[in-house]
């Protein structure tokens, strides 16, 4: 299908810096490129505006790095809908970064181009983009016919049709990424393995075929091949830390504990200086059982922000699960002098006093306790043992 000419686009532009929205709409006009112009601070409200029933966009800009939403977690948003996945996407990047380029080639971004550009920069991009598209190569045109095939539910079509395309340009590990995809979906998972092997050969930072490896390897049973590519993965784009995470919380749930853990360091790693994150991953080790790991990670969090205190209180529980009840009131005490009325917290120190045979300690933390509830059944007892 023949696109808009570009004068008469919509364009959306997407960035966090209200300036280079400016600039590119500037750019935009100064050309004579498009009829409609609209604008977003990030991914989310980009992909919000999206889904207005007034707004129709022909044409998107994007910057990589936002915040709540990146450039690709558009992306990817746009490529997973039908309704909007064949709109042209121009990146825009600061620097085309070993990570910027695999995450573009996973999510088949149009085109990118680095910062700072100008009008003739961006002319040219806009254009070649077009031309692409409206003049699509018969590598391109198989790679559409094989989705189309798969979305009518003709597997074995939509394979025919990429083992084509893999003829037409054997330097793109892409038709063997779709390869591996089609092939797994189909319940072959060695033919699977063999494409996805083949991808990251021709492509060393073909970052979604290391995570399918990572899962083909792992239902095979050899988990330090999926730790392997899982890690790979994770070197390359360590947004896949999401994906690893989810790996992990399968694993938790077979109760896999011991390759659980190998995968949450991984990620733990890879994404060291979100602390929101490694809270997140903290507190799904505690809820699990992994005591050690999850104690050492709500101690890292807490000493990059001092000011979430309640970890005093995460810390105690985890070290109390774990049998470690020195350590624990410590941390307990810590928690109550910010939290004096927490009547868990009251109770688990009563309860860790009384274990510790310091009854006088564990009668004072009970005493706490009913000073708030009267009827509390445990602090009770705990008193009548402390008597």
């Amino acid at each position: 299908m023949k696109l808009k000419a570009p004068k008469e686009m919509h364009f959306l532009i997407v960035d966090d810096i209200d300036n280079m929205r400016r600039s590119v709409r500037a750019m935009l006009k100064l050309i004579h490129y498009g009829k409609e112009y609209y604008e977003a601070a990030n991914g989310r409200d980009a992909w919000k505006l999206l889904q207005e029933h007034d707004v129709a966009v022909d044409f998107i800009i994007c910057d990589y790095n936002m915040p709540y939403m990146s450039g690709t977690g558009l992306l990817n948003l746009i490529r997973s809908s039908k309704k909007f996945r064949d709109i042209p996407f121009l990146m825009i990047t600061a620097e085309a970064n070993m990570e910027i380029v695999a995450e573009a080639a996973e999510h088949d971004v149009d085109a990118y181009m680095t910062k700072p550009f100008v009008t003739a920069t961006l002319e040219q991009k806009i254009n070649e983009l077009l031309a692409q598209i409206n003049n699509p190569s018969p590598f391109a045109r198989l790679l559409l016919a094989a989705r189309t095939l798969e979305e009518k539910g003709d597997i074995d079509g939509a394979i025919a049709a990429v083992m084509e395309a893999s003829k037409l340009n054997d330097r793109s590990s892409r038709p063997y990424r779709e390869l591996g995809r089609l092939f797994v979906k189909k319940g072959d998972l060695k033919k699977g393995q063999l494409c996805f092997e083949k991808a990251t050969e021709i492509n060393r930072l073909d970052v979604s075929s290391y995570h399918a490896l990572g899962q083909i390897y792992y239902r095979q049973g050899k988990m330090e091949k999926a730790l392997e590519n899982f890690n790979r993965a994770m070197e390359i784009s360590p947004r896949h830390s999401d994906r690893a995470l989810n790996f992990a919380k399968i694993l938790l749930k077979k109760n896999e504990l011991i390759e659980a853990e190998k995968v949450l360091r991984l990620v733990l790693k890879t994404k060291n200086d979100d602390i929101d994150f490694k809270e997140d991953i903290a507190d799904t080790c505690s809820a699990h059982g992994l005591s050690e790991l999850a104690a050492k990670t709500f101690r890292e969090v807490l000493k990059a922000d001092p000011e979430r205190s309640y970890l005093h209180k995460k810390i105690g529980i985890t070290l109390l699960r774990s049998g470690d009840l020195t350590e624990a009131v410590k941390m307990l005490e810590k928690a109550a002098d910010k939290f004096p009325e927490d009547i868990e917290l009251l109770l688990s120190l009563a309860q860790s006093y009384l274990a510790m045979k310091m009854p006088m300690r564990a009668d004072k933390w009970a005493a706490k306790l009913l000073r708030i509830d009267p009827g509390h059944k445990e602090a009770r007892e705990i008193l009548a043992k402390c008597s």
